[in-house]
């Protein structure tokens, strides 16, 4: 998924953070605070602006794009407030309704995107919450998450991350990013919180809890360890799956406790 949620979050702001507000129109350019490019403003429904509110609104259709990074939803609204030097500033943004945030890096869908500019947060709502990036997906019942200044994402509610055929699920999944050697953001790390289950071509593998390090593709699952290949059963308290080379092990508690038990059943034989 790489920086696809940075790139929401930032376009986003980018899109709906304006200089200056224009009347009731289907189309209009606007400059904006993060830069001088144009923001192409589209609305089935017009745009409004309300001073006595302080909120800016595009209904029906919506459509926001500026440079490579476009938001759609039924209707967008930016929240501002005046400063004392009798200028103004942005404090929250909303989409509204079939939401789509597309960048080069991929597309976020929900039913609802709202981005608190003081915290620097995203979250996103709604039917149908899942991020699409080349071959990765992440998907949640709940919501979706960008914490800019923690670098963070977080998927919450029956959680799904998914590559190249291995899917890793939990209640909630938070993956945490960084510029890699070729300046790029990416994730580097996903931590998955309760009910976590890690299914591979051969293996199945559950847990309470799971720390997946993305760059050397190795897994640590800790309490209630179960691994399950075929009808071969191995329990313990840690483990360690190599995503990459498919190859598991397993640790009995440091405590000296539950030591590692496993239930291996043979292959039925053949009938003459």
């Amino acid at each position: 998924m790489k920086s696809l949620l940075r790139m929401i979050a930032s376009g986003l702001l980018a899109v709906l953070l304006g200089t200056g507000l224009g009347g009731a129109v289907a189309a209009q350019s606007l400059n904006f605070a993060s830069g001088d490019s144009p923001v192409e403003i589209f609305a089935d429904n017009g745009i409004e602006w309300r001073q006595e509110q302080l909120v800016f609104v595009a209904r029906g259709n919506a459509k926001a794009v500026r440079g490579q990074v476009t938001v759609l939803a039924d209707e967008l609204r930016a929240y501002y407030r005046k400063r004392e030097d009798e200028s103004t500033e942005i404090w929250r943004l909303d989409a509204i309704g079939s939401v789509r945030i597309k960048s080069p890096e991929g597309t976020a869908y929900g039913g609802q995107a709202v981005y608190d500019v003081d915290n620097a947060v995203l979250t996103m709502t709604g039917k149908g919450l899942r991020l699409v990036a080349g071959q990765d997906k992440l998907t949640a019942s709940d919501q979706l998450e960008y914490w800019e200044r923690k670098q963070m994402a977080v998927a919450r509610g029956d959680a799904f991350a998914v590559r190249a055929g291995k899917r890793l699920r939990a209640d909630v999944l938070a993956a945490y990013m960084r510029k890699n050697k070729t300046g790029a953001t990416a994730i580097y790390r996903v931590d998955a919180f309760d009910r976590v289950k890690i299914v591979t071509e051969k293996d199945t593998a559950t847990s309470n809890r799971g720390v997946y390090n993305v760059e050397s593709g190795i897994a640590t699952l800790t309490g209630s360890v179960r691994i399950i290949r075929d009808k071969n059963v191995l329990s313990g308290c840690s483990a360690e799956v190599n995503l990459n080379t498919g190859i598991s092990r397993l640790h009995a508690c440091a405590s000296g406790g539950t030591r590692v038990k496993g239930v291996i059943r043979p292959a039925a034989k053949k009938r003459q």
